[in-house]
């Protein structure tokens, strides 16, 4: 009787752990499956975002290609500026969106770490009317930021850091977005998002001169100490007078600004953004196009 007990006893107890050894093997494949489940996706998020990649590599140089065909290059862009261009293929299994605008169609945000007094001072000057037009809490905090993206104020001892760092300055108003949530962040600032800097500021790492042609009445109106809505009408008639005269018959002085803006030559700045459509997503990239040479081709990934 007690050897039965102990017997049966002893088959219960192995059941009992064979059960354990197999409610272990399962949790283990649930979580391998789970891991595994994961790591396709994201392999295949990686591989729709190399195939967008590529395309966009293909696009980018189809689209340098047909612009080098163009040889009077202010027609082509002063279209581009007016409107964005939409190309889709019939089937709709192709669709990419051309958007470009002048690259110098504002104060260059880089010229406040410009060792050109001319410019730094027309830079400053522009911030700081800004920051006190819309009551930023922390100027200075913001003024170091931008300082510090731009490059000029780095003064770290990380040499492999500064190895990796590609380029100084501020390209893109998506770069200075970048600068301006790190400020609100910090500060606690909304009033630094209600400022539109964009119409003011330009992005780039080559302009010395404000393409006033292209310029927002925003910033003709803040240039030349002019009313906003006169400025607004003058841009938006077809048949309107040159800027220097607008200027002068508006009681402004052109003559003090003339060494910082462009001359009636077409200044051959752009920088353009494109939009387009691969593996069901929506993706960008945007380059510059600076006198027929393509220059700072960036890949954005899906929007």
């Amino acid at each position: 009787m007690d050897k039965t007990l102990f017997i049966h006893t002893d088959i219960s107890q192995r059941r009992g752990f064979a059960l354990m050894v197999t409610l272990s093997i399962l949790s283990v494949v649930i979580a391998l499956t789970v891991v595994l489940l994961g790591y396709f996706t994201q392999v295949q998020r990686q591989s729709h975002a190399t195939t967008a990649l590529i395309q966009a590599n293909v696009y980018y140089a189809d689209i340098i290609e047909q612009f080098s065909k163009f040889k009077n290059k202010k027609t082509l862009f002063d279209i581009l500026y007016t409107t964005p261009l939409p190309l889709n293929s019939e089937d709709g299994r192709f669709s990419m969106t051309l958007i470009c605008e002048p690259l110098s169609k504002g104060v260059n945000i880089n010229w406040l770490a410009s060792s050109k007094t001319l410019l730094k001072d027309e830079a400053e000057a522009l911030f700081e009317s800004l920051a006190m037009q819309y009551n930023l809490r922390d100027t200075g905090r913001l003024l170091e930021l931008i300082l510090e993206e731009i490059g000029k104020t780095d003064n770290s001892n990380d040499f492999e850091k500064r190895r990796l760092h590609k380029k100084e300055g501020i390209i893109s108003f998506r770069q200075f977005e970048q600068v301006l949530s790190l400020y609100q962040f910090e500060s606690d600032d909304d009033k630094v998002g209600e400022i539109p800097w964009d119409k003011y500021f330009s992005f780039s790492l080559t302009s010395q001169k404000i393409d006033a042609e292209y310029a927002s009445a925003e910033l003709i109106a803040y240039l030349f100490d002019l009313d906003i809505q006169s400025v607004k009408e003058w841009t938006n008639a077809i048949d309107k007078s040159s800027l220097a005269h607008f200027v002068t018959d508006n009681g402004g002085d052109f003559a003090s600004k003339t060494k910082l803006i462009a001359g009636k030559k077409f200044l051959d700045e752009s920088v353009c953004e494109v939009h387009y459509g691969s593996v069901g997503e929506q993706y960008s990239f945007r380059f510059e196009y600076i006198r027929g040479e393509a220059k700072h081709f960036e890949f954005y990934g899906k929007y």
